[in-house]
């Protein structure tokens, strides 16, 4: 036995012996991942496995730069402005002199608009458009002779409404900047009951006059007083082509209609279902106007564009036709079916080139990509389900990076073999309240509930210290965060006092009671997470102390969705949010997405924070959202809805001999040291990564 392990020793590979008689594993990066890809297609994917993939042998027109902010990718710039068009209409006003000719509509609204420089500044042009007819529909539920919904399903039964539009005149303003703001001044000049008391009537005939009620309340979409369109102009790079030769160019934007044709269920239609029309204003030049206001939407076009010459209709008819399939089945054959999606083709730094399922996934250097070829010849994602054995393999050589958990960052940091990054990402973490009960109802008992948390005593003893407070619904490393915002303090003895005055107190057995109840709730969250079942222990314990009784469980996730999240049917919860680098916050705090099968199962409603979230999601400027996402900050820690509790921080090892690679005007290499960037991401610079024969010496900091 004793010889066999001395044998081991001498055989198993380490970092320091794992290219000996294998000069090539200097040039291939070999990743471990718990899970395998399902799908290799940008549109389609909805893992992080195989997003892993997808990000090195796609290229999007945009992304993000290592400080968050967008820059070109395929697109070599944009533009963006808007198209802002006003219904004209001359209604009778006592105080109001509304111009009854058309002709005199763009000198009136110039000489009223004298007294706002600022405003006039922003119009590029005024125009007027025409009156037009056209014919349209809207999709409407089935109600039963009661006026309940019809259902299918479980799902609504839709029927559609048709109806004619004529389309009164208008007036076109291009925009320099789109501005959320910019029919205020106007619904002043011409008075609020512009709008309100808009004629539609006159301009809008359901094709059957019996449907007349059911289509009056959809009169404002179907005819706009006011429109905001805002103007995406792509120019994209000449030049670049897919990994088969074919050079990108507009036509292959087309990737928008694959996202949105519902024969291909894409996650990501949400996306860009704001995106009125489309139009290709050249060979590298393509045009989107949107139909509303909606500034995350940009940040879509990170998207991977996809080669049109292999995945339009003809090309996917042809694939099923070589397959033998029948005419029915051609005619259904879409691009879920498509061998594409395990042979995925794209213009990014890596070409795909094997795909063994539950093994690995194998790609190789672009020798012509358009950014310069990465300094790895191979990328190999190696599918390593155990923790242990993804953590042995890095030892031993056979993969190059580790996430270390917990538990072992202290130990680990310290080895010299390795370099370790240690950063917060976008996950934090909370305890969420049910509002709709009257247990939770008061700010000031969400308060105490907080401050009887010591959430420094979690992150000491179930995080090993690898943690951060957090206070808000933003990721604490973006822009949006407001930092200014303390935590709520440790401070058990001021909870109880906050719930005294509030009329709890202690009975005999030491549970706080008011008016005969006791102050009781059940604490849930899911289960094979050990963190989170820990956090439950200490939470209970902590309340315990001031003589609240928190009943705790645990629940199989699908069970604990289903039964309790979904139908909203719990008291308060343990979970986390992955958030991205966006400030919309719509879906999770907006008053709307309140309901059943929503994100605010808390119930959050707050008409200022619907305001703030709204303006939000429709302001272009930059330093504007800033500005108000840290006012909803405030204001929802203010609200204390949940009790936010730390952000995980992430550590990651890698061998001291990779380095980024600086090549010089004259040829030359420089070596520097891999660093995160802002968003954390230490892969940012990963197609200048090489890994040097031995360890390079930098000098301090």
């Amino acid at each position: 036995l004793i010889g066999v392990l001395i044998q081991s020793f001498f055989w198993v590979p380490t970092y320091d012996k794992q290219t000996t008689g294998n000069p090539e594993r200097l040039t291939k990066f070999i990743e471990s991942s718990s899970g395998d890809a399902r799908i290799l297609n940008p549109i389609l994917h909805a893992d992080s496995a195989s997003s892993q993939i997808v990000s090195k042998v796609f290229d999007g027109l945009l992304d993000q730069d290592d400080q968050l902010n967008l820059r070109p990718r395929l697109a070599e710039s944009w533009t963006q402005y808007e198209e802002a068009y006003l219904t004209l209409v001359s209604l009778r006003s006592a105080d109001r002199d509304i111009p009854p000719r058309l002709q005199d509509w763009i000198p009136y609204i110039q000489n009223k608009m004298k007294v706002s420089p600022q405003w006039r500044s922003n119009i590029q042009s005024i125009e007027i458009i025409p009156a037009s007819k056209n014919s349209g529909s809207v999709q409407v539920p089935v109600l039963d002779d009661k006026g309940k919904v019809v259902t299918e399903n479980g799902r609504p039964k839709m029927m559609a409404l048709e109806y004619t539009l004529r389309q009164p005149p208008r007036l076109k303003f291009t925009l320099k900047k789109v501005d959320q703001y910019f029919f205020d001044p106007l619904i002043k000049v011409l008075g609020r009951d512009y709008v309100d008391r808009f004629p539609y009537e006159k301009f809008i005939s359901p094709k059957n006059s019996v449907q007349r009620p059911l289509l009056k309340k959809y009169y404002p979409a179907i005819l706009q007083v006011m429109e905001h369109n805002p103007v995406l102009i792509f120019k994209l790079k000449q030049g670049v082509q897919f990994h088969d030769g074919h050079e990108f160019d507009s036509g292959d934007v087309f990737t928008y209609q694959s996202i949105m044709d519902p024969r291909n269920a894409s996650p990501r239609t949400s996306d860009y279902e704001p995106v009125k029309t489309t139009e290709v204003l050249g060979t590298y030049k393509i045009k989107f106007i949107y139909k509303r206001l909606f500034s995350p939407a940009i940040n879509a076009w990170g998207m991977g564009m996809l080669p049109e010459h292999l995945l339009n209709v003809k090309s996917l008819q042809r694939e099923a036709r070589d397959k033998n399939l029948s005419e029915e089945q051609i005619e259904k054959f879409n691009m879920r079916d498509s061998d594409f999606n395990r042979n995925p083709i794209g213009t990014g730094a890596f070409v795909f080139k094997e795909w063994k399922g539950d093994q690995f996934v194998r790609l190789v250097r672009n020798e012509d990509y358009w950014e310069g070829s990465p300094e790895y010849s191979e990328y190999v994602m190696r599918i390593v389900t155990e923790s242990l054995t993804q953590e042995m393999e890095f030892y031993s050589g056979a993969a190059d990076n580790y996430r270390v958990l917990p538990h072992q960052v202290a130990r680990l940091k310290i080895d010299p073999k390795y370099q370790n990054f240690s950063t917060v990402g976008f996950f934090y973490s909370y305890i969420g309240y049910n509002l709709r009960k009257p247990l939770f109802k008061s700010l000031e008992v969400r308060k105490a509930l907080g401050m009887a948390i010591d959430v420094d005593q979690i992150i000491k003893y179930v995080l090993y210290n690898e943690g951060e407070r957090v206070t808000g619904p933003y990721p604490k490393i973006t822009d949006w965060y407001d930092h200014d915002v303390k935590p709520i303090p440790y401070d058990p003895e001021e909870a109880l006092r906050i719930l005294k005055k509030l009329g709890w107190q202690k009975n005999e057995d030491g549970w706080l009671e008011k008016d005969g109840k006791l102050f009781e709730f059940n604490l849930i969250t899911n289960s094979g997470n050990p963190i989170r079942k820990s956090i439950l222990s200490i939470v209970q314990n902590n309340w315990r102390k001031i003589g609240i009784k928190c009943d705790t469980q645990v629940f199989e996730w699908a069970v604990f969705l289903k039964d309790f999240v979904n139908p909203l049917k719990f008291d308060a919860l343990v979970l986390g949010w992955s958030m991205g680098t966006d400030p919309d916050l719509y879906q999770l705090w907006h008053s709307s997405q309140a309901g059943p099968n929503q994100l605010n199962f808390v119930g959050y409603k707050n008409p200022e924070a619907d305001r703030l979230i709204v303006a939000i999601r429709q302001e272009y400027d930059k330093t504007k959202q800033i500005q108000m996402t840290r006012e909803l900050h405030r204001l929802i820690a203010k609200d204390q809805p949940y009790t936010f509790l730390y952000v995980e921080k992430v550590t990651r090892l890698l061998d001291k001999k990779i380095v980024i690679v600086e090549r010089k005007p004259d040829g030359s290499e420089s070596f520097e040291k891999i660093y995160p960037v802002k968003g954390g991401d230490i892969k940012y610079y990963f197609n200048k990564w090489r890994k040097l024969n031995s360890s390079p010496q930098f000098s301090p900091g």
